[in-house]
């Protein structure tokens, strides 16, 4: 079938049918131990065909999800990238420190209202 799943086998198929049969704890057990050694034994031969063809590890990416990478933007300042370490460092150093000799003006905390304090 379209969504069946490829380790999926005759084992599996029986020993899920004795499940829905049942309902019985022992036969759950039975199978979720039945497909993960089903699974474990459809991957380990795939993994040796692959071996032997001497394809490499690359051709298992196909059995991975693919991801999409994502969007990034240079960096920009003054209308101009930052391509090397020098024009990051001066884009960063003064969009991030250009306040540091700026006077402060402290009344404003005054303005504030304290919470009340708990026991």
């Amino acid at each position: 079938m379209k969504y069946s799943k490829s380790w999926w086998n005759e084992e599996c198929r029986c020993v899920l049918n004795k499940y829905r049969a049942s309902r019985n704890l022992e036969n759950w057990k039975r199978f979720k131990s039945t497909v993960k050694t089903t699974k474990q034994s459809f991957f380990d031969t795939k993994i040796q065909e692959i071996i032997n063809k001497k394809q490499g590890p690359w051709e298992l990416m196909s059995w991975i999800n693919k991801r999409k990478l994502p969007t990034i933007e240079t960096i920009k300042y003054h209308d101009q990238q930052c391509l090397n370490i020098n024009n990051l460092w001066n884009a960063l150093h003064s969009t991030f420190n250009m306040a540091l000799y700026r006077q402060v003006d402290i009344d404003i905390l005054d303005e504030i209202t304290n919470k009340p304090t708990s026991p």
